[in-house]
């Protein structure tokens, strides 16, 4: 019967008694299970750990500057390590880092959880922040807002009065 519609005959489960079959195109049936394979690894999203480091007597604004590219990161959908690096006499007093990372935690509350707490690793205090949406949650609502600026820009093009 295969041969006669030019198709091939595939033994589906070889263990069921009697082994099942199957006639088909073979070749089409290993490219459709190509194509979804493909189509998966498209969708994936890989989550990034990005790192910040800090130091305990850091200054107010180079802080707020340090916090913006932490929520940027977070926005994203990437986890952030946040190091606080102590020098010298600063490792004789690291509730002053803690008290900094904690400070932090709170300041990004909105867009993060904290993975891990903030703890003590040699010289550094090590904190993870993790996004409170996920990668491809993030990836999706930052396309489309790119592509609603897109847009706006086009109409308000279309709309402003022409010069002579």
């Amino acid at each position: 019967m295969a041969i006669d519609a030019d198709l091939d005959l595939v033994e589906i489960a070889p263990e069921a008694d009697p082994p099942v079959c199957k006639i088909m195109d073979f070749g089409k049936f290993k490219y459709e299970i190509a194509q979804k394979a493909r189509s998966a690894r498209k969708n994936q999203t890989h989550v990034l750990i990005k790192e910040m480091k800090m130091r305990p007597k850091i200054d107010t604004h180079d802080y707020e500057t340090k916090k913006a590219h932490i929520e940027r990161f977070l926005r994203g959908g990437d986890k952030v390590k946040v190091t606080m690096m102590f020098r010298g006499r600063e490792q004789a007093r690291p509730d002053t880092g803690y008290r900094l990372l904690v400070k932090l935690a709170e300041d990004v509350v909105d867009c993060a959880t904290v993975e891990f707490a903030p703890k003590l690793d040699g010289r550094n205090m090590v904190m993870v922040l993790a996004p409170t949406k996920r990668k491809n949650e993030a990836v999706a609502e930052a396309r489309a807002a790119r592509q609603a600026a897109q847009n706006s820009a086009e109409n308000s093009t279309q709309n402003s009065p022409e010069q002579i």
